[in-house]
């Protein structure tokens, strides 16, 4: 008998990758997110199924639904009108909703009367969060689907998302995805096909729409200033002068926007990007590259320029620079390329503006030896805009990978910000100023610590929690001990995972006995909390209301008597000189017509300062009242910049810097936040958290730095050779006089008084001495804002 190996018996197993729902090929099934407040409109095909679910409660929905000449009739959804649409004709007479702007070119395009409509409206108050109704499409057309609503700051009546689930009659395979409408009439719609290129003119001004029809899909872009074409002069968009002007990998929405040729020569501006990946390091694939791995004769991006480039009298190469969108390549800590699938999904694109008249090409790469391209070749597709056309800046953001992408937008106050500064950066969805123009980060942050400033924090993310079941799921879903909470009153709390890693850290407002308002920094901290309810059965809501509540933030040794000036309280409310340390009152602005606030006697500079939040069709008139009032008193606008100064003083964390899901609230500085001996409910984290205390391995604490070169987040802290840990936030202190840092080292280096040093470099070519000291280097004892 002959001995045979023993071996893995049956066939190869696939390989399993979990990817979101949105990327799973061919299954037929699509998903899209309506936002509060916004709107929608999608093609239907007879058979199609669909279903609307309320995911976070209480949101109406209005669905009109139209045959492919713009006749509106709720039949096509096997449905009967039962209103008028009035909440979605508010929407678009209102302006300011969610995607209402591409809304209305594809209800003119579709010839669509409004006046007309009948709607079926679903949902009420009332209704509890994840209800769903579905319906069957009877014939073609197309389905308006809005979420209606406004919400004023003492109430809850928020407009939050709807999810539209839709499962198609006839398979989408990659490849037949629908283009998404258009931005606006496009001057130019050009179909790249896969393996192929494109050359295209646009003139000055006008805007550029690279759009990856199906995903994961990349293009190479180039282009030329066509009158240096015209004198013969070739000089082709260089990325390395870009990367080297703008200080950044690749050009982004913002002030780091642009793209230039060798001589300087700004070409294009990046306007729009629902991807925020791609890479401008390497070249164009070329016929090189495919021959040395075995490929030889394989088409390529380099050759596909060639000929499309040739009939404007572009001289062949070998190899092309390129801007290489959608592709996600990088280099890694030890210089090494990678690179991987891309980030792009169907419908992704990237807007740029020409800031001359140009000649463009495109390419659908060819690549399907790598994970490029996922895989699979598709198609690109540009659509070019009259520069008459108005596109604000915009980066797409998504909660989650689930969700759908939310482009970048400006906050309530931005008329008037705006005015005062173009250094201006995206911060969590949203445009905010990072230093003004005629002050600078440093005089600000004087006038903060001196007198009074004003700065925009409208991005902080706020859900209204209401329900008899509210305070139970607070109780057990923050550190603090929230049935101690008064009417009127704030707690700031740490929010934890079961192994005691932070989720995030925020405060808790006390509306009512069963009403609470949670304002963290991260949008997953309302969607775990609505988990967190359903899992439990809690009769309780929890809906996002940040797009309906914005927000100033007036602090400094004058915000008192600022607002003091311009509030208003009823009798039954705090005045602002009674509103005692982390309290709240409803009041107005100016008098009992005024515009309707909530002000909180809270901050994150660790001043005396207060927090004034509006609804955003307000946001004017309360930032001009915050300037009426306190222009006399030293009053100057504050930035991101002058504020990651003051909070860093003040040992105020921040997270993905100073904290971390890696990161408990001991280790992150904030131990005050869990009562773990006076908390008697139990609470997500609890035993996990007694583990990390009675067993701890970092501490957070100050530095005081003996040199002043600058300090980063990351950088190494050793004794000897050894790193003992790391710091997380710094800054050059200028009432302090010295670099101070907050760090998280070894315990068994904590004690305040113990030398380290801060590695630069490699952490041991070059040192800066530095002595451990309490965490709060200004004012520990936070006696300013409880004045």
């Amino acid at each position: 008998m002959l001995d045979y190996p023993k071996v893995n018996p049956g066939p190869p197993r696939p390989s399993r990758i979990l990817t979101p729902a949105g990327l799973l090929p061919q299954t037929g099934a699509e998903r899209y997110e309506v936002q509060g407040a916004g709107a929608i409109l999608l093609p239907l095909s007879a058979g199609d199924r669909f279903t609307l679910v309320n995911a976070e409660g209480g949101q109406v929905a209005e669905l009109v639904a139209a045959d492919k000449q713009g006749r509106i009739d709720a039949g096509i959804i096997a449905a009967a009108s039962n209103s008028d649409a009035r909440g979605l004709k508010a929407l678009l007479a209102s302006g300011t909703g969610s995607g209402l702007g591409g809304l209305r070119l594809g209800i003119e395009r579709r010839g669509i009367d409004l006046a007309k409509a009948g709607a079926v409206t679903l949902f009420g108050a009332e209704t509890p969060a994840g209800t769903e109704e579905s319906f069957t499409v009877t014939r073609d057309g197309v389905l308006i689907v809005a979420a209606p609503g406004q919400m004023d700051p003492d109430g809850q009546d928020t407009a939050t998302p709807l999810v539209l689930k839709i499962t198609r009659a006839t398979l989408k395979l990659a490849g037949q995805f629908d283009l998404p409408d258009p931005l606006a009439d496009p001057v130019l719609d050009l179909r790249v096909k896969s393996a192929t290129a494109e050359a295209y003119f646009v003139k000055a001004g006008d805007y550029i729409q690279v759009i990856d029809v199906d995903g994961r899909q990349c293009t190479d872009f180039q282009c030329f200033a066509a009158r240096k074409l015209d004198k013969g002069i070739e000089h082709a968009l260089d990325v390395t002068t870009s990367r080297t002007l703008m200080g950044h990998a690749y050009s982004m929405p913002g002030l780091h926007s642009k793209y230039y040729d060798q001589d300087m020569l700004p070409l294009v501006e990046v306007v729009q990007d629902t991807v925020g990946r791609h890479d401008a390091f390497a070249m164009a694939c070329a016929a090189k590259y495919y021959d040395d791995i075995g490929y030889p004769g394989h088409a390529n991006c380099s050759d596909n320029f060639n000929g499309a480039l040739t009939p404007h009298g572009v001289a062949a190469r070998p190899g092309w620079m390129a801007v290489n969108l959608f592709f996600n390549t990088g280099i890694d800590a030890h210089g090494v390329m990678y690179s991987d699938e891309p980030w792009s999904r169907p419908g992704d694109y990237v807007l740029f503006r020409a800031l001359t008249d140009l000649v463009c090409v495109n390419s659908a790469c060819p690549d399907d030896t790598s994970p490029s391209n996922g895989w699979y070749l598709s198609d690109i597709h540009v659509r070019t805009y009259s520069g008459a056309e108005t596109f604000s800046r915009a980066i797409a953001h998504r909660a989650t990978p689930n969700s759908e992408p939310k482009m970048s937008k400006d906050t309530a106050f931005a008329a008037r910000t705006g005015a005062l500064t173009r250094n201006v950066v995206e911060y969590k969805g949203y445009w905010l100023p990072q230093e003004y123009s005629s002050h600078g980060a440093i005089e600000e942050y004087w006038a903060c610590r001196e007198k009074a400033v004003v700065l925009d924090l409208s991005p902080l993310r706020k859900f209204e929690v209401t329900g008899p079941d509210a305070e139970a799921l607070m109780q057990y879903t923050l550190t603090r001990d929230v049935k101690k909470l008064s009417v009127g009153q704030v707690v700031y709390s740490a929010m934890c995972y079961e192994h005691g890693g932070m989720i995030d850290d925020g405060t808790l407002f006390r509306l009512g006995r069963d009403n609470f308002r949670w304002i963290g920094g991260d949008d997953y901290g309302g969607i775990w909390l609505r988990e967190q309810a359903e899992k439990l059965e809690l009769k309780v809501m929890v809906r996002s209301s940040t797009d309906q509540l914005h927000n100033l933030a007036v602090q400094g040794p004058n915000s008192r008597e600022i607002l003091r000036r311009m509030i208003w309280t009823a009798p039954h409310q705090p005045t602002v000189e009674e509103l005692g340390w982390f309290r709240f009152t409803v009041a107005r602005i100016g008098g009992p017509e005024g515009a309707p606030v909530v002000v909180s006697r809270t901050g994150y500079t660790g001043e005396l300062g207060y927090e004034v939040f509006c609804h955003p069709k307000d946001g004017t008139a309360v930032y001009d009242a915050v300037w009426e009032h306190g222009r006399d008193l030293g009053l100057k606008p504050m930035g991101l910049a002058a504020l990651d100064m003051v909070r860093i003083e003040a040992g105020l964390i921040f997270a993905g810097y100073d904290f971390s899901d890696q990161t408990d609230p001991f280790e992150a500085g904030i131990g005050f936040t869990v009562p773990l001996k006076s908390k008697t409910d139990d609470f997500i984290g609890r035993d996990a958290l007694i583990r990390r205390k009675e067993n701890p391995r970092w501490k957070f604490v100050g530095l005081d730095i003996d040199a002043a070169v600058n300090v980063g987040h990351g950088d190494c802290i050793h004794i000897g050779r050894a790193q003992v840990g790391e710091v997380t936030s710094s800054m050059r202190s200028p009432i302090l006089g010295k670099n101070i840092a907050l760090a998280r080292v070894d315990v068994a280096h904590a004690e305040a008084g113990t030398a380290v040093e801060v590695g630069k470099l490699d952490g041991h070519q070059k040192r800066l001495p530095a002595v451990v000291v309490p965490l709060s280097h200004y004012d520990p004892k936070k006696t300013r804002p409880q004045s």
